[in-house]
C-alpha cells in the first residue's frame, strides 16, 4: 500500500475477512465484564483516539463513537488512522471477553454535518503533484476500514449509522457500509464528485448496484443532485427516519424495540452479505480506477475542487464561532458535549 505522510505509520494493512467470531465462553470477573458506562477504555486503546469519542453504554452493550474533526468534516488520514484503531480495539476487547458488545454506533458531533467525504485538499495537492500512489494509498485506506466494518468486524454484533447532518461523498459512501442508517428528517445525501470530473471511488458503486441495481446505481453518481434523508427512505437507503434533534432518541428506541430479535436479525445481516459478498480485492481495484481518472482532471476541474475546500473551510469557521459563543454563554461553570 502507497503510504501518505502521518497515515502509513498508523494504519496496518488489512489482510482480509477472517471466520466470525463468537462470544468467549470463559468465566470473567464481575469487574471484568464490561468497560464503565459512557467511559472510553484506555484497556483497548479507545481513549486515544483524536478525533473519535467512545462511549460505552452498558446497559445495552452498545458502543457509540462521534466524530470530532480536527479541521474540516471530512475522512483526513488521521481520522482514517483513528478508525482503524477503534476497529482494533473493538476486536481485541471481544476476543479477550473484556467487551460485550452487540451493537456499534456511529455518528459526528461536527454540527449540521455527517461527514463531508474524502479530503479534497488532499486530493488536489497530491494530483497537482503527479503523485497517483498517494492517492491509491489513501483509497485503500479508506477501503480497507469500510471492509471491515461492512462485515460488522467479523462479530455478531450490528453496525449502525447516525445521521444527524449531511453526508456527501465519501460520507455517504462510508453510511452505506452499516447494516442500518438512522438518520434525522431533512439531512442531505449525494455524490458531488461529478461537478469536478471525478466519481466516488471508494465503495459507493459497489453498495448501491447491490441495492438499487446498476442503472440507478449509475444515475445517482452521475446526477451530482443531493437527496433528502426522506428520499433515501423510500430507496430503502435510510432504514428509520428521526425527527430533527431526535437522532441519538431514535437509535435508542431502535435497539429497545430490537432485543428480542437481535440475535436473529444479526445473523440475516451476516446472510445478506454471504449472497451480496463485496469483496476486497473488488474496492481496491476500483481505488486503482479512480486513482487512475483522478489524474486525467483539468486545472478547471482542480479549481473546483479547490473552492469546495475553501466553502468547508468556511463552513468550519462558523462551527467553531458558534461553539464559542455556546461555551461563552453557559459561563465558566457550564460544559461542553
Amino acid at each position: 500500500m502507497a503510504s501518505i505522510t502521518g497515515l502509513a505509520k498508523d494504519l496496518v494493512p488489512y489482510p482480509g475477512p477472517v471466520p466470525l467470531r463468537r462470544r468467549p465462553t470463559t468465566a470473567r470477573r464481575p469487574s471484568e465484564k464490561r468497560i464503565a458506562p459512557t467511559v472510553s477504555s484506555p484497556d483497548h486503546g479507545l481513549s486515544e483516539l483524536a478525533q473519535i469519542e467512545v462511549n460505552l453504554e452498558t446497559d445495552t452493550s452498545t458502543l457509540w463513537a462521534f466524530m470530532r474533526p480536527q479541521g474540516r468534516p471530512c475522512q483526513n488520514p488521521e481520522m482514517l488512522a483513528d478508525f482503524s484503531r477503534l476497529q482494533d480495539g473493538i476486536e481485541r476487547g471481544f476476543g479477550n471477553g473484556s467487551l460485550d458488545l452487540n451493537y456499534f454506533v456511529f455518528g459526528s458531533r461536527f454540527p449540521g454535518v455527517f461527514s463531508l467525504g474524502g479530503d479534497l485538499s488532499l486530493f488536489a495537492s497530491k494530483i497537482r503533484a503527479g503523485d497517483e500512489a498517494a492517492l491509491v494509498g489513501y483509497g485503500n485506506a479508506c477501503v480497507d476500514v469500510l471492509h471491515r466494518n461492512m462485515n460488522a468486524l467479523n462479530l455478531p454484533i450490528i453496525t449502525i449509522g447516525l445521521v444527524q447532518g449531511d453526508a456527501l461523498g465519501g460520507g455517504f459512501e462510508g453510511l452505506l457500509s452499516f447494516d442500518v442508517i438512522i438518520a434525522e428528517k431533512g439531512t442531505k445525501f449525494g455524490f458531488p464528485e461529478i461537478l469536478f470530473g471525478l466519481f466516488p471511488g471508494m465503495g459507493a458503486y459497489s453498495f448501491l448496484a447491490r441495492r438499487l441495481g446498476t442503472i440507478r446505481a449509475q444515475e445517482m453518481i452521475l446526477d451530482g443532485r443531493t437527496y433528502t434523508a426522506e428520499e433515501m427512505h423510500e430507496l430503502g437507503i435510510v432504514h428509520v427516519l428521526a425527527e430533527r434533534g431526535q437522532g441519538e432518541a431514535a437509535v435508542r428506541a431502535y435497539i429497545a424495540g430490537n432485543h428480542r430479535r437481535r440475535n436473529g436479525q444479526q445473523a440475516i445481516y451476516r446472510a445478506a452479505r454471504e449472497v451480496n459478498r463485496i469483496s476486497l480485492e473488488e474496492l481496491r481495484k476500483i481505488v486503482s480506477v479512480w486513482a487512475a481518472a483522478a489524474m486525467n482532471l483539468t486545472n478547471r476541474d482542480l479549481s473546483i475542487m479547490e473552492r469546495l475546500v475553501l466553502a468547508q473551510d468556511r463552513l468550519r469557521g462558523r462551527a467553531q464561532a458558534a461553539q464559542a459563543r455556546t461555551v461563552t454563554a453557559r459561563g465558566p461553570a457550564g460544559s461542553t458535549r
